[in-house]
């Protein structure tokens, strides 16, 4: 069993920066992909980032790709989601998710949520 908890969410002017984190409990951190989607009311959430258990592969969707970055420490248990050159497009609310298998790159995949924080962008 894996509990998340995202923070960092807030409103930002175009072009800002926010960081979200993500701290899990449990002791098999370190053996879970951790991945991040967002969704906004009436769609369907999806896909930002994810990182594979250790850290070395990182995996984005096209539209942030050299603007977001994910990255994870497994000593502490905590996933990041670096966000920079923010658009109003973004705005979502994001979840932070762990999944047991190492390819995971759909909702589907991912066995365990938090529970979201809002992300706003203002033009």
């Amino acid at each position: 069993q894996v509990q998340l908890r995202e923070s960092g969410g807030g409103l930002v002017q175009a072009g800002g920066s926010l960081t979200l984190s993500c701290a899990a409990s449990g002791r098999t951190f370190s053996s879970y992909t951790m991945g991040w989607f967002r969704q906004v009311p009436g769609k369907e959430r999806k896909f930002v980032a994810a990182i594979n258990n250790s850290g070395a592969n990182t995996y984005y969707q096209d539209s942030v790709k050299g603007r977001f970055t994910i990255s994870r420490d497994n000593a502490n248990n905590t996933v990041d989601l670096q966000m920079n050159s923010l658009k109003p497009e973004d705005t979502a609310a994001y979840y932070c998710a762990a999944a047991r298998r190492q390819s995971a790159l759909q909702w589907y995949d991912y066995d365990y949520w938090g529970q979201g924080t809002q992300v706003t962008v203002s033009s």
